[in-house]
C-alpha cells in the first residue's frame, strides 16, 4: 500500500512539474512578444494597428521562442517582422519573404523597415511561395499571415505567386521535423472555391488544412481569436463594411 501510495505521489508530482512547465513556456511567449511590443525603436504607426491585428495573442497561441529561425511568408512591409524580430532576439533569425510581382504595392516601406540594419538578425528574401529560399529542414517556424488565399490571386496577366500545392510542399521542405506552419487568413464561405482567393481575398479553413495534410502537416491546434460572427464571408475583405474586422481562422500546423 505504500508502494502505491509512493507511485500515486511521484506521478502527481510530475503532472504538476509538466503543467508548470507548460504554464512557464505560455508566459515566455507572451513576455517575448510583448517586450518586442513595446520596444522603444517600434515605429507608432505599427503600435496604432496592434489592436486590431492582436500579435500578443497570435504569436503566444503560436509559441514565438527566442533563437528560433522563423520564415515570414508575404511579410508585406514588415509589421511583423519587427516583433518576430526582436521575439526570436539576437540568436534567431527571420527571413522577410515577399513575392517579386508584389514590389509595386509596397512603396517605400521594406527599405524604410530594414534602413541602417536595423533589424540585423532580418534577412530579406523575393521569391515565389513555390520556390523559397531556405535549405531543407532549417526553420522552426512559418507564418503565412492573411496570405495563403494569394496563391489563386493574379497581381498581373499572367503573373502567378506560385503553384498551390507546390507552395504547401516548399513550407514542409523548410521546416524542420516538429517545427511548426501558422497560417492565419480571411475566412470565405464553407462552400467557396479556392478561386475566391483572387477576388474576394478569402480561402475557407478547410482548403488550406486539406493542402497542409497534402503536404506532409498535421493540424496541432486552432484559436477562435480572430472570429468575428458578423462578417458574411462573402463580399470583398476591402468593403468598407467588414474591411479591419473580417472572420478570420488561426491554424497551427506541424510537421
Amino acid at each position: 500500500m505504500n508502494h502505491l501510495k509512493h507511485l500515486l505521489l511521484t506521478a502527481a508530482a510530475s503532472s504538476l512539474l509538466i503543467l508548470n512547465l507548460s504554464a512557464s513556456a505560455a508566459e515566455s511567449s507572451a513576455d517575448l512578444v510583448a517586450n518586442a511590443l513595446n520596444h522603444s525603436a517600434r515605429p507608432g504607426a505599427d503600435m496604432a494597428d496592434d489592436g486590431r491585428r492582436m500579435p500578443l495573442e497570435v504569436l503566444a497561441f503560436a509559441g514565438i521562442e527566442a533563437g528560433m529561425t522563423v520564415l515570414e511568408l508575404e511579410a508585406g512591409t514588415g509589421y511583423y517582422t519587427e516583433i518576430l524580430s526582436r521575439a526570436v532576439g539576437p540568436n534567431g533569425s527571420v527571413i522577410m519573404q515577399n513575392p517579386p510581382a508584389f514590389d509595386g504595392f509596397f512603396g517605400e516601406g521594406v527599405t524604410q523597415r530594414l534602413a541602417g540594419n536595423r533589424l540585423p538578425n532580418v534577412r530579406l528574401s523575393k521569391t515565389n511561395f513555390d520556390a523559397l529560399d531556405a535549405a531543407d529542414n532549417s526553420v522552426d517556424m512559418v507564418t503565412w499571415i492573411l496570405g495563403p488565399h494569394e496563391l489563386w490571386f493574379a497581381p498581373a496577366e499572367n503573373v502567378t505567386l506560385g503553384d498551390p500545392a507546390g507552395s504547401f510542399a516548399e513550407i514542409a521542405r523548410v521546416l524542420k521535423p516538429g517545427g511548426v506552419f501558422l497560417a492565419v487568413d480571411h475566412n470565405a464561405e464553407t462552400s467557396a472555391g479556392p478561386e475566391v482567393g483572387g477576388t474576394l481575398h478569402r480561402i475557407g479553413d478547410g482548403i488550406v488544412s486539406r493542402m497542409a495534410r497534402a503536404a506532409g502537416l498535421s493540424e496541432s491546434r486552432s484559436s477562435n481569436l480572430h472570429v468575428n460572427a458578423d462578417d458574411p464571408l462573402n463580399n470583398s475583405v476591402f468593403d468598407p463594411s467588414i474591411q479591419g474586422r473580417t472572420n478570420k481562422f488561426v491554424i497551427l500546423y506541424r510537421k
